[in-house]
């Protein structure tokens, strides 16, 4: 397994579900992984999964996507060290609550944003230089079906996953001459704590496990990958 051998991969929301399975399957891959969360104990959950298979470490990175200054901070620091950046998983996502447009929470309507669009522009712009360094750089945003059908009480995580997915898109169609490729991945139902946050009293023992979509963000970020600009289903 070295499909990814001494890529460099920072993978957002990194401390559970699918950011660290994709951390965890990158770094058997050869990546040395740079992984970013606002949970201290579950990054080094996923640090500890990691050496444990492959004998080295992940560099952790204690985040909070909302303080967009930091994202600047981070892109500073990995030029500093490396120079480049390889691979970029912008996964982490918020949900906060389900609720009609009219009666949703302000509060709660900015932090979706933040997260899931803004938080995600303020990576491709701290990182676009270092992702273009590489040889073959590729940057990767987790998306939802959410995004191309309305279901009610969802407003404010479909709109969000639709501005994500217009915003990826141009991006991609921006960088298309160059060595970088950008695409979408939808996980589609998988269990995760985002999940379970709009199903409560589902078992998510029978539903698809985030280590089997980990294959898919592999594929889209090996060096051979040529597809670009597309929402690409993980099952």
């Amino acid at each position: 397994m070295s499909r990814l051998n001494g890529r460099i991969a920072l993978i957002t929301g990194a401390s559970r579900g699918i950011g660290a399975a994709v951390a965890k399957r990158f770094a058997a891959e050869g990546a040395h992984v740079i992984l970013t969360a606002r949970t201290v104990g579950g990054l080094e959950e996923t640090d500890d999964a990691i050496f444990q298979a492959t004998g080295k470490n992940a560099t952790l990175v204690p985040l909070d996507l909302r303080q967009f200054d930091k994202i600047d901070q981070l892109g500073y620091s990995i030029f500093e060290r490396f120079g480049k950046l390889d691979i970029l998983v912008g996964n982490a996502g918020a949900l906060e609550a389900l609720g009609p447009v009219a009666h949703y929470d302000p509060k709660l309507w900015e932090r979706v944003m933040d997260v899931n669009v803004t938080a995600n522009y303020r990576l491709i712009r701290s990182f676009d230089r270092l992702l273009r360094a590489s040889d073959a750089g590729r940057a990767i945003f987790v998306t939802s079906g959410a995004a191309n059908a309305p279901y009610p009480y969802w407003s404010p995580y479909g709109a969000s996953k639709a501005a994500l997915e217009m915003m990826v898109k141009t991006y991609a169609m921006e960088i298309a001459s160059s060595n970088l490729r950008v695409n979408l991945i939808d996980p589609g139902v998988v269990a995760t704590k985002l999940r379970m946050q709009a199903f409560p009293g589902e078992d998510q023992t029978k539903l698809t496990q985030p280590d089997a979509v980990a294959e898919r963000f592999v594929e889209l970020a090996e060096p051979s990958c040529t597809r670009n600009g597309e929402v690409v289903a993980a099952q």
